[in-house]
């Protein structure tokens, strides 16, 4: 498995955590690696900037997420859906280094693999939304 796609991965995982227990997200990625110390520095680097861009953009993103959402609030949302949401939006808005095409693939196969069968479609869906607004908002 790539590098970043296993950060994406260990992202959603402690993402995942912080929003189901309500602790905060340093303290979820601290038990997450207090069990996990194996991984590589690169690795643990990239997945820092995942969960910590996304809880500092949360509320910016959250709100162009459920703009793009027709008829879904985030809580109605699956947990697993809204934060591979939370990541690949914040990686389509806040992260120049990587393409979008990249940020919503590697979603897509998240939500396959972490969510239900219909959460690729779903993800997909919403994230290609949100990727032409943006396009469509640098080109004037």
């Amino acid at each position: 498995m790539r590098k970043r796609t296993r950060s994406r991965e260990i992202a959603l995982k402690i993402l995942y955590a912080w929003d189901i227990t309500g602790e905060p997200v340093a303290e979820c990625r601290r038990k997450f690696w207090e069990n996990n110390k194996s991984a590589e520095k690169e690795i643990v680097e990239f997945s820092d900037f995942l969960i910590f861009g996304v809880e500092k953009n949360l509320k910016r993103t959250d709100e162009i997420i459920t703009g793009h959402a027709l008829n879904w609030t985030l809580e109605r949302m699956a947990t697993i859906d809204r934060n591979v949401l939370r990541i690949a939006s914040f990686e389509l808005l806040f992260s120049a280094g990587t393409p979008p095409k990249v940020a919503i693939n590697e979603a897509i196969d998240l939500a396959k693999k972490y969510g239900d069968r219909e959460s690729g479609k779903f993800v997909n869906g919403i994230l290609d939304k949100i990727n032409r607004a943006e396009k469509d908002r640098a080109c004037p």
